[in-house]
């Protein structure tokens, strides 16, 4: 296995749970100037998910934005570990138990649907965020708006 921060083995272990739900994923998008999401899902219809991972408590405690996702998607979510005290995390948000491998949702989160000018634009943004990795694994000598 690569050699992943604690948060992005939570991160990958999140995304082939969700696929496996039929939802796909990017990891590490700016749905807006000033926050970058850890998980970000698409559901078959439209719907989208952000799912935070903490690696322990003071990664937790140090998240002072995590609020400000709440407007970009239709469900939240905080994934952890096992040995993650969650009795820390706010009760009314989704609760994902993940490792490097797998996952497992605990606590579904409430949803809370987004407007369609919004979901419209998180779909484009997720889609040229999807692109833009998709380009740069294929020609990692490429650059970003670049022509021929």
């Amino acid at each position: 296995m690569l050699d992943l921060q604690p948060g992005q083995k939570l991160a990958r272990g999140v995304a082939r749970h969700l696929f496996d739900l039929g939802l796909v994923t990017v990891e590490e998008l700016v749905p807006t100037r000033g926050l970058r999401v850890d998980v970000m899902a698409l559901g078959p219809k439209g719907e989208i998910w952000i799912v935070e991972c903490k690696s322990s408590r003071a990664d937790f405690r140090a998240d002072a934005k995590w609020q400000g996702y709440l407007e970009w998607c239709d469900r939240f979510f905080w994934a952890v570990d096992q040995d993650f005290p969650t009795e820390l995390l706010p009760p009314d948000t989704g609760l994902i138990i993940a490792d490097a491998y797998d996952a497992d949702i605990i606590r579904m989160a409430p949803e809370d649907k987004l407007a369609a000018a919004r979901r419209k634009r998180m779909i484009q943004t997720f889609a040229t965020h999807a692109a833009r990795r998709l380009q740069a694994l294929r020609d990692p000598n490429a650059q970003a708006g670049g022509g021929a």
